[in-house]
C-alpha cells in the first residue's frame, strides 16, 4: 500500500515562504511522476507542478518563477518550496504519486497566507 504524507503546511504572511513535504512510503524513483496539487475552499482541484521519476520538471502558470519542486531520492520525500505566497495561494496542497496506471494522493496539508 502506497503511503504519502505531507508537511510543512501554515500560516503565513503574503510575501513569505514555506516548504512542503511529501514523503513516500517506497522509493521515489518507482513512481513515474509525483506532484503537487491544491483546492482551495469551494472551487475545483487544481494542478500546481510535477517532477518526474527522471528529475524533470514542470509548472502550472501561476506557480512559475515562485515555487520550486525537487525531490530527495535518498529520503523518499517531494519538496514544494513556495517563496513570494499571496493570498490566493491559499489552499489545501495534496501529493499526488503515479504508478503505472495508478494514482495515489495524500490527505494534504493546508496552507493560509493572510494579507
Amino acid at each position: 500500500q502506497v503511503q504519502l504524507v505531507e508537511s510543512g503546511g501554515g500560516l503565513v504572511q503574503a510575501g513569505g515562504s514555506l516548504r512542503l513535504s511529501c514523503a513516500a512510503s517506497g522509493s521515489t524513483y518507482s513512481f513515474n511522476a509525483i506532484g503537487w496539487y491544491r483546492q482551495a475552499s469551494g472551487k475545483q482541484r487544481e494542478w500546481v507542478a510535477v517532477i518526474s521519476s527522471t528529475g524533470s520538471t514542470n509548472y502550472a502558470e501561476s506557480a512559475k518563477g515562485r515555487f520550486t519542486i525537487s525531490s530527495d531520492n535518498a529520503k523518499n520525500t517531494v519538496y514544494l518550496q513556495m517563496n513570494s505566497l499571496k493570498p490566493e495561494d491559499t489552499a489545501v496542497y495534496y501529493c499526488n504519486a503515479r504508478r503505472s496506471l495508478n494514482t495515489y494522493w495524500g490527505q494534504g496539508t493546508q496552507v493560509t497566507v493572510s494579507s
